[in-house]
């Protein structure tokens, strides 16, 4: 069995009140990692060409303010 099936196996057996506060758990943990990516992306310039965009439509009447 690998680790991964493991990890299946241990998850589909939690009662509920802990799978509960294992998916709050993994949803933080998945926002951390998302955040440092887009972090990095923002850095390296990789998200000029969208944000220009997306300004440009909203300079053009494209767009509206939420």
């Amino acid at each position: 069995m690998t680790t991964l099936e493991d990890i299946e196996k241990a998850v589909t057996e939690l009662p509920s009140d802990q799978l509960a506060k294992f998916r709050a758990w993994f949803d933080d943990f998945e926002a951390v990692r998302f955040d440092r990516r887009i972090e990095r992306d923002a850095a390296a310039g990789r998200l000029d060409r969208l944000a220009e965009q997306a300004l440009g439509d909203f300079r053009a009447g494209r767009a509206r303010e939420l």
